[in-house]
């Protein structure tokens, strides 16, 4: 391939009009989630609340979330993955018109907010497995690590930057409930670009034998069979399981100790921090850029899950950095690695996944990788109490490198990888 022409492999995807379409409802959707968690947190405090209230209206997202995500999984499995989507989309939409509209004649409560985000949680809990289970049909297989870089692109700058601001500077000129009715457009955008596919009749979704399709006890037997999946299929075991870990380790220092940190080890305060999560955050864009602007390593487990493993190490140098810039170069280089780890990983979930369970195993994965979130939040204050915030972060570093060393034996990876390459020329393989 020519240097241009690898040059643009990252943007291929974009040629086809359907996957275009569904890209830029997902950009915009993302802008306003940005958008919202800004809003979310200055509406709490104009109605009075402090951290407790906001903590309930986070709490009640998270319920949303991870008591739908499952469910979300078979409903992509069963139904149309773009009715799926443009249904979540409606639905986040119309309960923050009614947010907005609760906002901007004053008679917004606290326990509305709440309310709504379990609404919205569940809308992403459906939204998700949807969208993975959907990008295979608009794009042939050598694509797919591209098109889940764009994603891993896009999620850092809109979502975690972008958004944000522009929350920002939109509550700062008007109100945070203006701000929440600007989201929900954004929910209806996107939702309006999904409708506007035209997906043939051949990449549809087969036909569905109307029996199984229905009742409570249906449902559950299609979780049976996605978890029955996952348990014979070495690699995607060992993966979530490693993914569980990752989790319990790296997040609680980064969400909880952070922020004390940047203010004991470098004396800095709101700014400094907002720079070392931004650090963190385009350093994922550029990872998530880097690894699919090339073809997928044909060690791709391997590479995934030191990526993961090894690329955590750096978190050590945000427990005892004394300059900024070093903190931040190291979160930086954390971003990185998650992103192009989480890349192949998407990439892998819509390639060697068959269609038919892709929607459930991506409804696992998102499970599983919040399992112990709140677990991992809920140890670090204490610990890091006890056993001093350096020592945290340098657990946190240690720990999901000793781990994926153990996983790239244990889950037979190096063999697996070489019995089914991914190469551009390979068919997919749905083991």
């Amino acid at each position: 391939m020519s240097e241009s022409g690898a040059g643009w492999k990252a943007v291929r995807p974009l040629r086809h009009r359907n996957y275009r379409l569904l890209w830029t409802g997902l950009a915009v959707a993302l802008l306003g989630s940005g958008l919202w968690l800004v809003a979310l947190a200055w509406q709490v405090i104009e109605l009075g609340g402090g951290p407790v209230q906001l903590s309930v209206v986070t709490t009640a997202y998270s319920i949303g979330l991870v008591v739908c995500v499952l469910f979300g999984g078979v409903a992509a499995d069963r139904l149309s993955q773009r009715s799926v989507i443009v249904a979540a989309d409606v639905v986040r939409g119309v309960v923050l018109l009614v947010v907005a509209g609760l906002a901007l004649t004053e008679l917004l409560e606290v326990w509305h907010l709440a309310g709504a985000a379990v609404l919205i949680g569940a809308g992403e809990a459906f939204l998700i497995p949807a969208y993975t289970a959907l990008v295979p049909r608009l794009l042939p297989a050598d694509e797919l690590l591209a098109a889940n870089g764009l994603e891993g692109t896009l999620r850092p700058l809109a979502q975690q930057a972008t958004g944000p601001a522009l929350g920002g500077l939109v509550i700062a000129a008007m109100s945070p409930g203006l701000a929440i009715l600007i989201t929900a457009l954004t929910y209806f955008f996107s939702a309006a670009c999904v409708l506007a596919m035209r997906i043939p009749a051949d990449e549809q979704p087969a036909e569905i034998d109307e029996e199984r399709a229905t009742g409570v006890r249906a449902m559950f037997a299609d979780l049976r069979e996605g978890w029955s999946y996952v348990r014979r299929t070495r690699w995607l075991l060992a993966s979530l399981l490693f993914g569980t870990a990752f989790v319990l380790f790296i997040l609680g220092p980064l969400e909880v100790l952070l922020p004390f940190a940047v203010r004991d080890q470098l004396g800095g305060g709101p700014k400094d921090f907002g720079l070392v999560l931004a650090a963190f955050g385009i350093g994922g864009a550029v990872g998530a850029l880097a690894i699919s602007s090339r073809s997928l390593p044909r060690r791709y487990l391997t590479v995934m899950t030191l990526m993961w493993g090894l690329g955590a190490l750096p978190i050590v140098v945000l427990g005892v950095a004394r300059d900024l810039w070093v903190m931040a170069l190291g979160a930086a280089v954390v971003g990185a690695t998650m992103s192009a780890g989480m890349v192949i990983w998407g990439t892998l979930l819509q390639r060697r996944i068959p269609d038919q369970l892709r929607g459930r195993i991506a409804s696992l994965d998102f499970f599983v990788s919040l399992l112990l979130m709140p677990v991992s939040m809920a140890l670090a204050g204490p610990a890091g109490a006890l056993f001093g915030v350096p020592a945290m972060f340098i657990i946190a570093g240690v720990g999901p490198a000793v781990v994926c060393l153990l996983v790239v034996y244990f889950g037979r990876m190096p063999s697996d990888e070489l019995a089914n390459p991914l190469d551009t020329t390979a068919e997919p393989v749905n083991a």
